[in-house]
């Protein structure tokens, strides 16, 4: 094979694709942003788009920058989960608009194991795994025996869970506050281990295995979706569902299976956040909250690939973490959100850009054709 056919070869590999594409989503996301940046204040655009690159890096001391840096990963790690989730249930055909409410699920089930009954970190753990699985199991109850909508009763279960969970912690919350009581001094068993990981980012205690797991999580996600005959199953499921049943697959199973996988991919994320320590629940919460949201940005930024949600869940969480950073006189911090947004809207653009690359090729190899029949 010459280096011209190893060119082009490369060109259609569908991950080389995705990643081109990706990569032109964010840095047109970040233009567009910027953009906005000069309309709203020219004089301290250029330092706001820095600001918010930067992140961690902002703080001049090694130290510092380095802890801080240990927070966007423990940060990442859920928003990782929230991905998984939403993409686990996007291969098998489902939109799991419902990460959302069944990590919030996760939240109130871990912190109410750890501060009520005082429970050790992997029971709370697995409380917030399968409470979680279990409401995403009713909605792929819904969908499998009476075709409704996933979308629609994911929706409708992220505002119960949200005042469930807030009904249900008002009785852990501090008498002063609307917040949660800290585990780091009403049950400390219930906090993750570090086994030494905070060490590396100057002793920040939220660096838990939390991390790690998170990232073995996503291996086995892909391991499942990709090598094993359970996972083309689902996969077959959610592209024809008839045809798997004609195939001999138990189609309904298999949705429900899907939609509890993926609510305990997303219950995992909020115990492995929040049995940290880095922050408390607050019970008068009104909205859900935003990471099952960004959740679906980072599935779709890494081309619905568990993988490729490892790195798009760091920078969606990155550049998030950075808006904190920017000038509050002339933005507000929740500008890294709109970029996200615009970044998000053009995760489409990935699938134009695969397309428009395949049929370039294909007319190049037509054209190249003609030219040696002629010859």
């Amino acid at each position: 094979m010459n280096q011209k056919q190893k060119k082009e070869s490369l060109l259609r590999n569908s991950g080389f694709q995705t990643i081109i594409g990706s990569l032109l989503c964010i840095i047109i996301g970040l233009l567009v942003g910027y953009v906005v940046l000069l309309i709203i204040n020219p004089g301290g655009a250029g330092n706001a788009i820095v600001a918010i690159l930067k992140n961690f890096l902002y703080y001049p001391s090694a130290a510092a920058a380095k802890m801080y840096f240990g927070t966007t990963l423990v940060k990442s790690s859920a928003l990782l989960m929230c991905s998984l989730s939403v993409l686990f249930a996007w291969k098998v055909g489902l939109f799991n608009i419902g990460a959302a409410g069944q990590y919030v699920i996760g939240v109130g089930a871990c912190l109410y194991c750890g501060l009520k009954w005082g429970m050790p970190w992997y029971i709370c753990l697995i409380a917030a795994v399968v409470s979680a699985a279990i409401v995403g199991g009713i909605s792929g109850a819904l969908k499998a025996y009476f075709n409704v909508n996933e979308v629609i009763s994911c929706i409708m279960l992220n505002w119960i869970g949200l005042y469930s969970v807030n009904m249900l912690l008002t009785n852990v919350k501090e008498q002063s506050t609307p917040y949660t009581k800290p585990l780091s001094s009403t049950n400390k068993s219930a906090l993750l281990p570090n086994v030494g990981l905070d060490q590396l980012f100057s002793k920040n205690q939220f660096v838990t295995i939390g991390l790690p797991l998170a990232i073995l999580m996503a291996v086995l996600v892909w391991i499942v979706l990709e090598k094993t005959k359970f996972g083309y199953e689902l996969k077959a499921t959610g592209m024809n569902k008839n045809a798997a049943k004609y195939c001999g697959m138990r189609e309904k199973r298999n949705i429900i299976l899907t939609m509890v996988i993926a609510g305990g991919l997303a219950g995992f994320g909020a115990g492995i956040f929040y049995l940290t320590g880095i922050e408390q629940w607050m019970v008068q919460q009104t909205s859900v909250p935003a990471m099952g949201f960004n959740g679906i940005a980072a599935a779709f930024l890494g081309g619905s690939n568990p993988i490729g949600a490892v790195f798009s869940s760091y920078f969606i969480q990155h550049i998030t973490s950075g808006g904190t950073y920017v000038d509050k006189t002339m933005y507000c911090s929740q500008i890294s959100d709109l970029i996200s947004a615009f970044i998000i809207y053009l995760c489409g653009f990935v699938l134009f850009f695969k397309v428009w690359l395949n049929r370039y090729l294909d007319k190049k190899d037509e054209k190249q054709k003609q030219k040696g029949g002629a010859a």
